[in-house]
């Protein structure tokens, strides 16, 4: 079994800064492919960013790439999702999922989810 927990969510001032984590834990998970997601109440899960252990190769949605950076500490199990810049578009609940993906950016080819962190951005 597979768990994922993620922190860092907090309200922000649009264009500061912040770090969400996700530590991971279970079998096989340095063979999965971790990634970000956002949800908004009413909308569809959005692809953020995606990351696989191993290689640490890495792939963004649209809307934050050159403003996000995911990253990941094989030691501590743990990926990061670093968003600068940030915009009041940019609320939602954030959450980690893991898995094998045939598509990076559809939610649901990803198996485990963690339970999210709010992010709010004021204007």
């Amino acid at each position: 079994q597979v768990q994922l927990v993620e922190s860092g969510g907090a309200l922000v001032q649009a264009g500061d800064s912040l770090r969400l984590s996700c530590t991971a834990s279970g079998r096989g998970i340095e063979n999965m492919r971790m990634a970000w997601f956002r949800q908004t109440p009413g909308m569809e899960r959005e692809f953020v960013a995606a990351i696989t252990w191993i290689t640490g190769w890495t792939y963004y949605g649209d809307s934050v790439e050159g403003r996000f950076t995911i990253s990941r500490d094989m030691a501590k199990n743990a990926v990061y999702l670093q968003m600068n810049s940030l915009k009041p578009e940019d609320t939602a609940v954030y959450s980690c999922a893991a898995g094998y993906p045939t598509t990076s950016s559809t939610p649901t080819a990803y198996d485990y989810w963690g339970q999210g962190t709010q992010v709010t951005v004021a204007s």
